[in-house]
């Protein structure tokens, strides 16, 4: 997809105290010349904000976004947040924990859409394991795969079902509710699955992604809500869909 097809994307970047890298990715995906690159900043406590600014993107605290709604932790309230700001046609979601990441992501994402069918476009890659090309993404491996392959074995095929890097529709994300935590992505793809089928969701090869790999003992929550929001939805916080907060007007 050439540049001036994603003058059309909005770029949405959650942050946490992610100032090593999250300059990196904002330049990566600058790059593209998306329509605009926004970093959510979740109350960090190091220069998160400040550098990503610096680096080119319009950063926004999420307590800025809905203002009269007190913000939930987790990484799926930023991203509701930051749908709520996105202003284009295509949402692109991408994580700031990213090293080296390469341009050419938000064009790969956004392809696909040029099938007025497709809803998702998630990113597949290679997970690097402290240092090791291969080895990654534990919790999808141990815990979001075999849940899928028993309950929902068409999305099975899905490489990377919790990627951090993704794409919808902005018309449609605004129907859909988010999950507070980390279970967003399994929720929203879920979610796309019920409503559209298998068709509406597709993936795109973006190469090898390396990011910091938390310890056990970060990663067995990020399991919890992940096998919560697969197995047992009604027990997670999450977020109503946008329409019923914003209003029919921002569709």
């Amino acid at each position: 997809m050439s540049s001036h097809r994603c003058a059309n994307v909005s770029v949405v970047i959650p942050a946490l105290n992610e100032e090593q890298t999250v300059a990196g990715v904002v330049a990566a995906v600058a790059a593209d010349e998306p329509g605009e690159i926004l970093v959510i900043d979740a109350d960090s406590t190091d220069a998160t904000a400040k550098v990503a600014g610096q680096a080119g993107a319009t950063v926004l605290n999420w307590r800025e976004i809905l203002p009269q709604i007190p913000p939930h932790p987790g990484k799926g309230e930023s991203l509701w947040r930051g749908l709520a700001a996105a202003t284009h046609e295509l949402v692109v979601f991408v994580d700031a924990d990213l090293f080296s990441p390469s341009p050419g992501m938000v064009s790969a994402l956004s392809e696909p859409f040029h099938d007025s069918c497709t809803q998702l476009v998630k990113a597949q890659y290679r997970r690097t394991f402290q240092g090791k090309p291969e080895g990654g993404g534990r919790v999808t491996e141990l815990c979001a795969k075999p849940i899928l392959k028993t309950c929902f074995p068409e999305l099975a095929a899905i490489p990377q079902p919790l990627a951090g890097e993704y794409a919808l529709r902005r018309e449609t994300a605004l129907h859909l509710p988010f999950v507070s935590g980390y279970g967003v992505e399994a929720g929203l793809l879920v979610d796309i699955y019920r409503r559209f089928g298998l068709r509406a969701i597709q993936s795109v090869d973006i190469g090898t992604r390396a990011h910091r790999n938390r310890p056990l003992a970060d990663l067995a929550p990020m399991a919890d809500i992940v096998a919560a929001t697969l197995l047992a939805r009604d027990t997670v916080s999450q977020r109503p869909p946008l329409v019923e907060v914003l209003g029919k007007q921002t569709c």
